[in-house]
């Protein structure tokens, strides 16, 4: 697995834990332990996404610069052979 896909992929997996501890703290909104797991997890998310954007360029729209050509359009899309 190349090293785009690894970030990718831990990526990913911060965005489901976060999630499901979204969940988990909706009905237990005093738990501390879940709150500094959300803390830590979202901290690690930007890092990662942070390292992902300035390797491999944006995940999104408004991670891009506005400078022209609209860097959002560069390299090859998620459905092209070489983006996986």
């Amino acid at each position: 697995m190349s090293e785009k896909m690894k970030l990718f992929r831990m990526i990913q997996k911060y965005d489901f834990s976060l999630y499901e501890l979204q969940l988990y703290l909706d009905t237990h909104p005093n738990c501390t332990h879940a709150l500094r797991m959300w803390n830590n997890l979202q901290n690690m998310r930007k890092k990662a996404v942070s390292s992902y954007v300035q390797q491999f360029g944006p995940i999104r729209p408004d991670q891009t610069d506005s400078s022209a050509p609209w860097s959002w359009v560069q390299g090859p899309w998620p459905w092209e052979k070489e983006a996986n």
